[in-house]
């Protein structure tokens, strides 16, 4: 019996691995998907193609600004970098732009290292190229796109776009087991582009990263799969199949499990340990399905242990399955002293590492995805208002070079308990959606309720009068917050809410900070 049960272990920690590489690689290949597309759009462009061949014609210049512009708002990104072969001239497009301002961004130069991601996309044989990298101009890392624009064979230049770094990562690795799981992204030479241990460490999610996938694990196996994985990956055109689940001997992780991410020569890399540290929501419908067998089978048993036994673990499977509804609902069966109060409190307890950041103790990105859906479901229904507010700490990364990890640590959990004590309805709620940002969700709210929510949040944050001399804004800790207000349908996504209040946030910055801008949301919008 022992050894059955370890055998069915092992496999669900094999399968375990392949669920969450299938998962993760289809989904950062949709996201390059959309963008690779709008960016061929804009390539393929008979206004674009027009203007990089007659640089200053000023018709031309009118009608390639128009064309740019509207790809520039269904980015992810809300701008554009465009660099000409001709006059190795870089331009910049953003679309809150005009097109007065559609002029020389700078001069591309080989040997300098802001400009290499041109010379490389010239070069290179592919079509486009993806690579990580700091902007320099908004100083963030950014996952950068860069499509090469041609006319009857010869190319004419390349444009470029750069998806938020910190956000692709939330989005890939929020819902995590980070004691049970690690995930990495590796292009294929074998460098780590991304990694989810290292989610909330803002050096890594702002600052150059290099390190190789072989230094990961020193197990024989692990590498030998890692290298003929690579050895067999032709890059864009020809990616490597995806790889059969190896098993680790000499690791805190059972197996791993290689899946190609479609349209790029990068990889996600899974490493899985045994499933007792499974996510909830897979616990959730086994529990479910274990319960009600349990009390079917309770109808041809005593009274006593239908009292004893089955009718609690009944109780059990109804708030399991209402906490689906409503992730605050407290589990049945906690404050019991027995085995069934023991099951209760673990599953409790895994609710909590799935749902909880644990730095500040406020609900993660995974939390706020999934609560956000269900609360735009019951909006929709009555078409009602729903406001979302995205904050970012001014200038963190100055604030923990000169304080150090600890204080900003503790600058983050600041923050939060500040922006919580703000946020006071039974039905709103606020969420760490990764690096120094937050969210804040605020159903059946208009335009001035999240106005007044906005100003209370930055006047919370300033009578902390935590110093940071780093802060160009002010001499102490500042919050930027971007906010937006719609009416809600069920043709909308959660997502586009997030993005037209990231796109608010980049304003704030943009205008210096310490501020909100809102923004109306709009009728339509593509994610």
């Amino acid at each position: 019996m022992a050894a059955t049960f370890i055998s069915i272990i092992n496999r669900l920690s094999s399968k375990y691995a392949e669920w969450y590489a299938a998962g993760s690689a289809d989904a950062l290949s949709a996201r390059f998907s959309k963008e690779i597309g709008l960016m061929a759009k804009a390539a393929r462009s008979h206004a674009v193609t027009d203007w990089m061949q007659d640089e200053t014609n000023p018709d031309k210049i009118a009608h390639a600004y128009e064309e740019m512009l509207g790809i520039v708002g269904e980015l992810y990104s809300f701008n554009l970098y465009v660099g000409l072969e001709g006059s190795l001239v870089e331009y910049r497009i953003e679309e809150d732009g005009s097109t007065d301002e559609f002029r020389h961004f700078a001069e591309l130069n080989k040997n300098n290292a802001d400009d290499v991601w041109y010379f490389e996309c010239i070069k290179s044989d592919a079509d486009y190229l993806f690579s990580v990298g700091i902007d320099h101009v908004m100083h963030r890392k950014r996952v950068w796109l860069d499509y090469k624009v041609k006319c009857e064979g010869a190319t004419l230049g390349v444009i470029c776009t750069g998806l938020e770094f910190s956000h692709i990562v939330g989005e890939l690795f929020a819902h995590y087991d980070a004691n049970n799981m690690r995930g990495l992204v590796i292009d294929s030479t074998g460098s780590i582009h991304m990694d989810s241990s290292l989610m909330n460490n803002n050096d890594f999610l702002y600052e150059e990263y290099f390190t190789k996938i072989e230094d990961v694990c020193v197990d024989p196996a692990f590498r030998t799969a890692i290298r003929a994985y690579l050895d067999n990956n032709e890059g864009y055109a020809g990616m490597a199949l995806s790889a059969d689940p190896v098993k680790i001997s000499s690791s805190p992780y059972r197996y791993m499990k290689i899946a190609p991410i479609e349209h790029t020569d990068w990889s996600i890399v899974i490493l899985s340990g045994t499933p007792q540290l499974f996510n909830l929501s897979l616990f959730i419908p086994a529990l479910m399905i274990l319960a009600i067998i349990l009390i079917i089978f309770a109808a041809t048993a005593g009274a006593a242990n239908y009292r004893l036994i089955f009718l609690p673990l009944g109780r059990l499977d109804r708030s399991l399955s209402l906490l689906k509804e409503n992730n605050s609902m407290q589990i049945y069966g906690i404050e019991r002293d027995d085995e069934l109060g023991e099951l209760s409190r673990t599953i409790q307890d895994l609710f909590n590492k799935a749902n909880i950041d644990a730095l500040t103790g406020i609900y993660n990105r995974r939390f706020m995805e999934n609560n956000l859906a269900h609360i735009m479901e019951m909006l929709s229904r009555a078409n009602g208002m729903l406001s979302a507010l995205m904050l970012d700490i001014d200038n963190f990364k100055k604030y923990n070079d000169t304080y150090g990890h600890d204080r900003g640590d503790a600058c983050l959990r600041a923050v939060a308990r500040s922006i919580e004590g703000n946020v006071t309805r039974a039905n709103d709620f606020i969420a760490r959606y990764g690096g120094e940002e937050f969210i804040v969700v605020l159903p059946n709210t208009d335009e001035a309720g999240a106005r007044v929510v906005a100003e209370k949040l930055l006047d919370g944050v300033r009578a902390m009068d935590i110093p940071h001399t780093g802060n160009a804004a002010a001499p102490c800790v500042t919050v930027s917050i971007g906010a937006t207000t719609g009416r809600v349908s069920y043709k909308q996504h959660w997502e586009a809410y997030i993005k037209q209040a990231d796109k608010a946030l980049y304003m704030s910055k943009q205008n210096g900070r310490n501020r909100y801008t809102f923004l109306e949301f709009p009728d339509k919008v593509d994610l």
